[in-house]
């Protein structure tokens, strides 16, 4: 079973076919008509323009001629410049373009059948978290005979029209992809999820170990079905397209077809000084201007293999326009990396992909409120909707996106296509299951950039935790819809907060509805106790209130242990003390090193404090060795943390 399919205007396909097939029609679409509205916004196109089917402009149509990926792909007079790269992206992973061209053989033109044919197609997108399937007519728009938008230079292959026509109907019209990022057409195309990487900030070249990381990335993504692209930076209009001194093209993009890892063997060890080659093929879409520098067709490099050298290390070329390039060459001349990952199934059944639908609202009552504008609106910034995920384990990669409900449709009536969006993240108590109101201990652990595009990204590696994720406009006091995506390799279980404080309950009325809600962060636990000089200490805490307790990670062999751990408790009263313990994990039985206990009441001073480690027993018990640092900050208010 796939995922639910939404049908665009209700239209189903097959029932449209045969009812056309059955009248010994061609489809006309009453949905998008073949008129200047179905263009543009809100102007006319200069020049007489003329909407034609395939077989008035080819003798002999096809969707799909040959291997899809054969041919080069050229923008019309008009169009967005990004779609060229996006179809020839598309058209590198199979599972990806024969999902969004579903039974392309069934929609083909037969001429041995020529009444079954019936001028309908069907595609699908990814839209806004839902596959949806777009149906169209084959009418296209060409001004002298000539298609306005992209086509093929095999003159009679359609696909990329056709495919362009149900995209600019899904969006209102074709003025609505101009804008429209190479990242944004490729996830709705692919619903992958994808990440922006910028080459010079990563410094993949001066640092080797980072480039190696890379590259295990890029080659993982690739190999699960991932789509990649890449572009080097245009400075200026004037630029743009000019050719470098290795025959790449600046504001360019170009399609990764290949990455591979390659063992040689004895013969070309000694050529090449290496037992390894990192290697990326690439493809430009427009099939010109390809690299001329080391691994370049004619290059020294590739003069050194056999036919039999390149068959066996897989180095081969199948499309003109295609090319290899080192590792090292890749991260030299690159600026910026596109890299869509898939993130569709399940992978051992293990889900790695999170994902919500969600609103910002705007309501009168600041606690139901959820449009409070970004960051720099401290008064408000926390009443937008709060998301909480868990990492289960340290040092794990983390993509965070969000976008937000495409606007283009209502640009007829002036609204803008995107607002500022962008969003933060926040390090939490371990057992935090109510919403923030306040950032008093949390640690800020990242931000997005904030930007009017569809769609913000953040990437980042986090230790083991809570993290709260606050998705905002710039702006506050406006109202729209947004999907949040989290992916990540271990599950990391996104869920919204949505209570302010503990519910009120017969239960929680019968064992004391909590008065005073608590927050600690423990810093650090130092000088701790060593039986003898070779003894090691890995050290953990124990954070306890009543029956509720919070475990920190291990450190490993040291008395000087930097934890910054925090919990929450809501008390029913201040007479339950909250007990920090500090343990020695062994393998077989854990020591006991020393504990502090506090009232934490409303009263007590809120700054950083130190207290030495003592006996189980109470805050009069015999002290041992050790103390530790920590920020303890209670309230009777239990919407002030």
């Amino acid at each position: 079973m796939g995922p639910p399919l939404k049908l665009f205007k209700n239209q189903k396909y097959q029932e449209l076919k045969q009812e056309c097939v059955k009248d010994g029609r061609l489809f006309c679409d009453p949905t998008f008509l073949p008129e200047n509205d179905s263009l543009f916004f809100n102007r006319l196109l200069p020049g007489k323009v003329v909407w034609k089917r395939p077989q008035d402009i080819s003798d002999d149509p096809h969707l799909i001629v040959g291997n899809i990926s054969n041919h080069q792909l050229i923008q019309g007079r008009l169009g967005n410049k990004s779609m060229i790269p996006a179809f020839s992206c598309l058209a590198v992973q199979e599972s990806h373009w024969t999902k969004t061209i579903p039974n392309h053989k069934e929609q083909e033109w037969d001429p041995q059948k020529p009444e079954k044919y019936a001028g309908i197609f069907r595609f699908r997108f990814w839209h806004f978290g839902e596959w949806t399937e777009v149906v169209i007519d084959d009418l296209l728009p060409t001004i002298n005979g000539d298609l306005v938008f992209s086509f093929s230079t095999s003159m009679n292959e359609f696909w990329n029209a056709l495919l362009e026509k149900a995209y600019a109907k899904l969006l209102g019209c074709y003025e609505a992809l101009d804008g429209l990022t190479i990242t944004d057409i490729i996830m709705d195309f692919t619903g992958t999820l994808a990440e922006i990487i910028d080459m010079q900030k990563g410094r993949y070249t001066d640092l080797v170990e980072e480039k190696y990381k890379l590259f295990g990335e890029l080659y993982k993504t690739f190999t699960k079905g991932g789509l990649i692209c890449c572009s080097i930076e245009s400075p200026s209009q004037e630029e743009q397209e000019v050719e470098t001194d290795w025959g790449l093209l600046k504001g360019h993009t170009y399609t990764m077809t290949d990455i591979r890892k390659l063992r040689l063997g004895e013969r070309l060890v000694e050529v090449f000084s290496a037992e390894k080659l990192y290697m990326v093929r690439l493809r430009n879409p427009l099939g010109r201007q390809e690299w001329s520098g080391p691994w370049s067709e004619i290059s020294e490099e590739w003069q050194q293999l056999t036919v039999t050298d390149r068959k066996n290390l897989g180095l081969v070329m199948s499309d003109d326009g295609e090319f290899w390039m080192s590792l090292e060459d890749f991260c030299q001349n690159f600026q910026k990396l596109n890299v869509c990952r898939n993130v569709n199934n399940p992978i051992f059944g293990r889900k790695e992909l999170e994902s919500v639908v969600g609103c910002w609202t705007v309501d009168d009552d600041p606690l139901m409120n959820r449009s409070g504008g970004c960051y720099n609106n401290r008064d408000t910034f926390l009443q937008n909707p709060q998301y909480i995920f868990t990492v289960p384990e340290d040092g794990h990669k983390v993509i965070m996106s969000l976008q937000q409900k495409d606007l283009r449709t209502y640009r007829r009536m002036g609204r803008p296509d995107n607002y500022i969006i962008g969003f933060e993240l926040f390090k939490v108590e371990m057992n935090r299951r109510f919403r923030l109101h306040h950032l008093y201990i949390q640690e800020r652990a990242g931000t997005s950039t904030y930007i009017d595009t569809r769609t913000v990204f953040l990437s980042k590696y986090l230790k083991k935790g809570n993290y709260v994720l606050v998705p905002t406009m710039f702006q506050h006091g406006r109202t729209s819809e947004f999907l949040l995506r989290i992916f990540s390799e271990v599950p990391v279980q996104l869920r919204e907060l949505t209570l302010d404080m503990p519910k009120m309950s017969c239960w929680n009325l019968a064992r004391g509805y909590p008065k005073v809600v608590t927050q600690i962060t423990v810093h650090s636990a130092e000088g701790l106790e060593k039986k003898y000089a070779n003894e090691t200490v890995n050290p953990y805490l124990v954070i306890k209130c009543g029956k509720e307790e919070v475990r920190s990670p291990v450190q490993k062999n040291t008395v000087h242990a930097i934890f910054d751990t925090q919990a929450i408790f809501y008390r029913r009263t201040t007479d339950i003390p909250i007990i920090i313990q500090v343990w020695n994990s062994r393998k077989f039985c854990d020591q006991f090193l020393g504990q502090v206990t506090l009232d934490a009441d409303p009263s007590d001073c809120r700054d950083l404090k130190s207290l030495y480690l003592r006996k189980k027993g109470g805050p009069t018990a015999k002290v041992k060795q050790g103390h530790i640092s920590f920020k303890v900050i209670s309230s009777d208010d239990l919407t002030e943390l």
